[in-house]
């Protein structure tokens, strides 16, 4: 049980930073006028589990907080997310 919350929680580590680089890469390509990242692919790794680290970034690098279209779909993989870790836990599968 221990070992399995330890690779979950490595698992979100990781696929938390890949999420991030990418985030964080978009908001400086769109000041920079290069290709950016597609929304698409920045929502499949919020899905993956980086959606903690982009809900952050979001509102601390200001990139994606006012496009509604964006973060409602972000907040909903969060909701997503926190569903799972819960029932999760209450039923001691993590």
């Amino acid at each position: 049980m221990i070992m399995t919350k330890q690779i979950i929680l490595a698992y979100l580590f990781i696929i938390s930073a890949i999420s991030a680089t990418f985030f964080i890469y978009d908001k400086y390509a769109a000041q920079k006028g290069k290709t950016r990242i597609s929304e698409k692919f920045l929502h499949f790794c919020e899905m993956a589990g980086g959606v903690f680290i982009n809900m952050l970034l979001m509102y601390f690098i200001r990139h994606k907080n006012r496009k509604f279209s964006y973060y409602s779909i972000a907040w909903v993989i969060l909701i997503g997310w926190i569903t799972i870790i819960y029932f999760g836990i209450k039923h001691q599968i993590i």
